[in-house]
């Protein structure tokens, strides 16, 4: 019989019962049943045979290779790759988890002065600066310049097309009638805006109302007339000059066409991460287009447990659907410029071996239809740089989710067809599920930091809006692909969730919008920073003039009226109360905030509202959604409020990933969050009652709803209510109605996986150790500081015990191999291992 330790490490490797009688008996054979004998003898049963040197000093490390070729042997036949496993000259092991590197250099231009003022200023200084030098080169026969070395001409795509030119001809007289839609109808609110209000503008206080009634109004318009020309291109069925689907050519993608499917990650739920994803691979394997796809998982995980469950997913995805040397892992160690500079990494390493880039979320599952069309859009379109989709909000089960997830797909189409009529080939790019040409992608839009100094400098944030801005400044069109299906994504599960997604947004468009007035943007891409700046704005312009609403009814109410307002002024101005002209004017504002999603639902109507639920619950669901988001209107404001607040002031904000899975709001959160917005409501409200009774009415959507913000926030955030609606058949989409095969399989996938390993398990398990040690590269030969260091944290992790290591040195141990194959060895060894760690050998 072997020893009980050499038995029980038996028992956790993945052996046959006749391998697991030979190799006892050749430890009996050699009469050394030791744990170190049973690694040499692991060691000598592998493939390729290390250093002995190592092999001598680290047992374990140089059974890695052999351990690895147990795990994957027993690869069901129907699947025909295996890992790529060896051990070099000095003993490394490694299992092929990334191709081989090739590596392509990305420069990130500096932005220089934004200010274009100071810009001119600059030009003219150093020109002038440079005059004595031009008189000298006056005689000579041969004229050389003496301007200022301009910048690099910007480069511009392959010469257009006939019919891109005219595109861009009908694109600008597009942008011009919007432009003038939006500022008339602007005039027009704020004159009838100047009639409601008592001395019709000549206060200061009404002035200032008036302006921002006019910024506020102008917002609204635009949004308003998006939908409107949306509504009439989906009416029409088309628009000359649009990317779609049906320009995708037939027949199989050009071998020359290779394109990398990356899913950047970063501390997320590693199990709804690679369901989606293994979805996703066997809807394009199903498409016959596989070979012309690979797939990278680009982690920047900080959490030593997360990242060992990656590994561990990593490793059955490729087991289970034979991925190896197709689906890679990308562990980054140091988190530079966070998801934007990920994908630079995964472009220095290997952007030279693809044509194209399919970005993902880590929430983001695509169909292979939707995938293999994107290549195919891309190459009967030469000079589009992005193609982006409209993915669709699915998959969740809260009251809360569910019905933004009924309001993206009932009127998401109306905006995104409208935004697509008026940007065509300046159009945006919101970061995933998009396809990306990479040359130019590569050479144009690294993001270099925002000069200056202060929370509206530094890294970009929000990366996406910018690298749309720098491809098309490049001379590419960026397009929104939105007629194509197969497109999905998550909603946030409850309010608080989303908000805390828009803080970072919020900061990272007030740092765009400092790019307004770059050098080279598009018209449409400055425009776009406005929208995105606006976004966020706009709250706080919208509380200043609900406060300003309430100042002036405190002057009229406790003031004596002013009838002479300027000096010399021979007759009385009386103050004037026109109630119906601000019913009037509220009812047009509200006509303009409404009016598209109910174009939204007859659109619907026309063409069947069967997978909505009928056509009477999906206008019972639009009637309860426009309840819904006037209640929450008031709520978002303030938290987008506090948000631009917090960023002019350089308050920090954490950059943790969203929540993949349906979580609930406590009762104590929402007091937490929401209590001063009730305080308020009620503060505010008793106020309004106390100068004005009557103008309460008017105040009460407002007031009420941040009254009503805790009870809102909890219950919309309930998983039952959102299931009994379901059933009732209310909020209901297309994708619920009939499940797409990629969700039914990511659902699956997601709600059968495996408990995946921990940091605890890559210490203990035989198996999960020789991964994650052939995962990363060993480092024998380091200054004796560094193996003084290795031996303190390997003494300090084995006696002190997995509960009494930092984070920072679970992620040392993980990144060095060597000493993590010793502390696992000296686990299964060694009596005074600490009793956490004893506890966990046995399975």
């Amino acid at each position: 019989m072997l020893p009980e330790t050499s038995e029980r490490y038996l028992d956790r490797l993945p052996l046959s019962a006749e391998r697991r009688a030979a190799l006892s008996a050749q430890l009996r054979a050699a009469g050394d049943t030791s744990l170190t004998a049973l690694h040499h003898a692991l060691a000598a049963d592998g493939i390729v045979a290390g250093d002995d040197a190592l092999a001598q000093t680290n047992p374990a490390y140089a059974s890695v290779a052999a351990r690895l070729q147990l795990t994957f042997s027993d690869t069901p036949s129907a699947v025909q790759a295996l890992p790529e496993i060896s051990t070099d000259a000095s003993g490394r092991s490694r299992i092929e988890i990334a191709p081989p590197l090739h590596r392509t250099p990305i420069v990130a231009h500096p932005w220089g002065t934004l200010n274009p003022l100071v810009r001119w200023i600059e030009t003219a200084n150093s020109k002038f600066d440079l005059r004595p030098r031009a008189k000298q080169r006056r005689h000579k026969k041969t004229v050389r310049s003496t301007a200022l070395p301009q910048p690099e001409p910007l480069p511009v795509a392959e010469a257009d097309s006939q019919d891109q030119h005219r595109s861009k001809s009908r694109g600008n007289l597009r942008r011009i009638v919007l432009l003038m839609l939006m500022l008339a109808q602007t005039a027009m609110a704020t004159y009838f805006m100047s009639a409601v209000l008592p001395y019709h503008g000549d206060k200061p206080l009404e002035l200032v109302t008036l302006g921002l009634f006019a910024l506020l109004f102008c917002w609204v318009s635009a949004g308003f007339w998006t939908a409107m020309a949306g509504f009439l291109v989906l009416m029409r069925g088309s628009d000359r000059y649009v990317i779609s689907r049906e320009d995708a050519a037939p027949g199989p993608i050009p071998a020359s066409a290779r394109t990398a499917i990356v899913m950047p990650i970063c501390n997320e739920d590693v199990t709804r991460v690679f369901a989606g994803l293994r979805a996703t691979y066997e809807s394009v394997a199903a498409s016959g287009e596989l070979d012309r796809f690979d797939f990278f998982v680009l982690s920047d995980s900080g959490d030593s447990d997360i990242c060992s469950a990656e590994l561990d997913a990593w490793a059955s995805l490729c087991q289970a659907v034979g991925g190896f040397g197709r689906i890679f892992y990308r562990h980054r160690r140091r988190r530079v410029k966070r998801k934007s500079g990920n994908i630079d990494d995964f472009c220095r390493r290997w952007g030279a071996n693809y044509s194209y880039m399919i970005v993902l979320d880590a929430d983001s599952v695509m169909s292979g239809t939707c995938l293999t069309t994107l290549v195919r859009l891309m190459e009967a379109n030469p000079t589009a740089g992005i193609v982006q989709t409209a993915p669709r909000a699915a998959g969740r089960d809260t009251l809360y989710a569910r019905i933004q997830q009924f309001s993206t797909r009932v009127y998401g189409p109306l905006f995104t067809a409208g935004l697509h009529y008026w940007q065509l080939g300046e159009s945006h790019y919101w970061g995933h599920n998009a396809i990306i040409r990479l040359q130019p992608f590569m050479e144009h839009c690294a993001l270099a930091p925002l000069p200056g100094e202060g929370a509206l400098a530094g890294e970009i944030l929000s990366h996406d809006f910018v690298e749309a801005a720098l491809m098309r400044r490049a001379g590419w069109g960026v397009w929104i692909a939105y007629d194509l299906a197969g497109s999905y994504e998550e909603m946030p599960p409850n309010l608080l969730d989303e908000l805390k997604r828009d803080r970072r947004w919020c900061q990272g468009n007030l740092m765009n919008f400092r790019l307004f007035l770059a050098r080279g943007m598009h018209a449409v891409h400055r425009a776009v920073f406005v929208t995105g700046v606006m976004a966020y704005l706009s709250a706080p312009l919208w509380f200043l003039s609900l406060l300003l609403s309430t100042v002036l009814l405190a002057v009229h109410t406790l003031v004596a009226p002013e009838y002479f307002v300027t000096p010399g002024q021979l007759f009385p101005v009386w103050p004037e109360w026109h109630p119906e002209r601000a019913l009037a004017l509220f009812t047009a504002t509200a006509t303009l905030l409404f009016l598209p999603k109910v174009l939204s639902v007859v659109l619907i109507w026309a063409k069947g509202a069967r997978e909505f639920g009928g056509a009477l619950r999906l206008t019972l669901s639009m009637i309860m959604e426009l309840l819904f988001s006037m209640l929450l209107a008031p709520v978002r404001m303030l938290f987008h409020t506090r948000f631009v607040v917090g960023a002019f002031l350089g308050w920090t904000i954490s950059w943790k990933s969203p929540p993949r899975e349906d979580a609930e709001t406590s009762w104590g959160e929402a007091c937490r969050r929401h209590g001063g917005h009730t305080l308020l409501g009620l503060v505010w409200g008793g106020g309004v009652y106390w100068l004005e009774p009557g103008f309460l009415w008017w105040l009460l959507p407002i007031v009420g709803s941040l009254m009503l913000s805790i009870p809102l926030s909890v219950f919309s955030s309930r998983i039952t209510l959102g299931r009994s609606f379901r059933r009732a058949r209310l909020f209901v989409i297309p994708e619920e109605v009939d499940l797409p095969p990629e969700l039914a399989a990511t659902t699956a996938y997601n709600d059968n996986g495996k408990a995946l390993a921990g940091f605890n398990d890559v210490v203990v398990d035989p198996v999960m150790n020789a991964l994650l040690c052939a995962a990363v590269t060993a480092r024998p030969e380091v200054p004796p500081a560094t193996l003084a260091r290795r031996a303190a944290l390997l003494e300090s992790a084995l006696k002190g015990g997995p509960d009494s290591l930092t984070s920072q040195q679970k992620n040392a141990l993980l990144d060095d191999p060597l000493t993590l194959s010793r502390l696992h060895f000296e686990i299964w060894n060694s009596a005074p291992a600490n009793r956490r760690w004893q506890a966990l050998l046995s399975p």
